[in-house]
């Protein structure tokens, strides 16, 4: 099932709904962790700062739009409160872990040096992700005239993603054919959530 097709489904029903918004804010605070994670114990700049807070925010924004739709779920990330629960806590995970084992190959980097260079690329490949799902996911919000509104996450995923090339730009001047293969990898990671987002969508009979 495509990605447009599973959210229209998905946004018809106000308790799918919300377990999606919470995913999305779980996935946000993910997201936010791993790159707290991921700082230099002094070697800290503005940056990295910024996306953490704004991830942290993003993560909250969507928990509270929650209330438009369910105000009665999803107040914690407990595994029944998300949408394929297994799939949305391995993404993350998996896509540092497989990132960090390639550069390794590709750059013998020391510890410091991996955690910052796998900063750089797994949130280059979040920021990419976001950048396709974010609008798709606006489009059918604005269709079905929903109160949730996604717009000003949109806005700051955009500004994310140039930072993250001008950060990259001087990390690498050929980051980009290594870029290529880790969004490879994210999008296997994004295809296997997909199907099981759909899947469980069908067993509980909305689709």
């Amino acid at each position: 099932m495509s990605l447009y097709n599973l959210l229209e489904k998905i946004v018809q029903h106000n308790e799918s709904h919300a377990k999606w918004l919470n995913t999305l804010s779980y996935m946000e605070n993910a997201g936010a962790r791993k790159i707290s994670a991921c700082e230099h114990p002094s070697e800290v700049n503005l940056i990295q700062l910024k996306h953490a807070a704004e991830e942290h925010r993003h993560a909250y924004y969507l928990k509270k739009q929650i209330l438009r739709v369910n105000s009665k779920i999803c107040e914690n990330y407990r595994n029944e409160e998300l949408l394929a629960s297994t799939s949305t806590k391995q993404y993350l995970h998996s896509l540092d872990i497989k990132t960090c084992k390639y550069l390794q190959q590709k750059f013998s980097l020391k510890k410091e040096e991996l955690k910052y260079a796998a900063y750089l690329f797994v949130t280059y490949a979040i920021e990419v992700r976001a950048d396709k799902l974010y609008p798709v996911y606006q489009e059918i919000l604005t269709k079905h005239s929903s109160k949730v509104m996604v717009k000003s996450i949109i806005l700051e995923e955009e500004g994310h993603l140039e930072e993250m090339v001008s950060q990259l730009d001087k990390f690498s001047e050929d980051w980009k054919s290594h870029a290529e293969y880790i969004l490879k990898i994210e999008n296997e990671l994004h295809e296997h959530w997909i199907q099981s987002i759909s899947q469980e969508m069908i067993e509980v009979n909305h689709v």
